[in-house]
């Protein structure tokens, strides 16, 4: 995706047309950055459009010489993050666990995540508990530390290891449920 400085440049001067085709422009990339954060392709819409419009407020912040794309994409992690920290005080109780061991992938699951397409594996990323959820995506997926998902979620890194621990670990007992039920129907 590229976005010409032309329409950046009109959106900063809140030129309607320029907005609605710099959505227009990003709306794949952001709502991919949505989905893998949000249960539902509803949520990820709402998450979406608040995430835009917080890039058309903050757009005189962005400099050309940076990628946008890169700019686009924190600028709507921090809003998914955000939102996400005003709604934990309904969410689950989270546990602080020190302590974790990273466990090996198995032959058995890597074998079967390579017949499986992205929608697959996000439908199983989506079954996670909301905070192990949000730390295996800013981890595996988007490569944050652990000492910055620590500081964006409020937890520490101890309770962060562990969140991505036991995200491997339930999303290898998924696999290998999905991988036995194949088996069972092909045999």
């Amino acid at each position: 995706m590229k976005v010409e400085t032309e329409i950046i440049t009109a959106c900063i001067a809140r030129d309607e047309r320029a907005e609605h085709e710099l959505y227009r422009a990003t709306f794949g990339y952001l709502m991919a950055i949505c989905l893998r954060y949000t249960n539902s392709r509803e949520e990820a819409r709402e998450m979406l459009n608040l995430g835009f419009y917080r890039i058309l407020t903050k757009l005189k912040k962005y400099k050309l010489e940076t990628s946008f794309n890169a700019w686009i994409h924190k600028v709507m992690v921090n809003v998914l993050i955000d939102e996400y920290r005003k709604k934990r005080i309904h969410r689950e109780r989270i546990e602080y666990v020190e302590s974790y061991e990273d466990i090996e992938e198995n032959t058995e699951v890597n074998n079967a995540v390579k017949k499986m397409d992205v929608e697959q594996i996000h439908a199983l990323i989506v079954q996670l508990p909301p905070v192990s959820q949000k730390v295996f995506n800013l981890y595996a997926i988007d490569g944050f530390s652990h000492k910055e998902i620590a500081d964006l979620l409020g937890i520490t890194e101890g309770t962060s290891r562990w969140h991505l621990n036991f995200s491997r670990q339930r999303l290898q007992e998924m696999i290998i449920q999905i991988n036995a039920s194949f088996k069972l129907v092909t045999e």
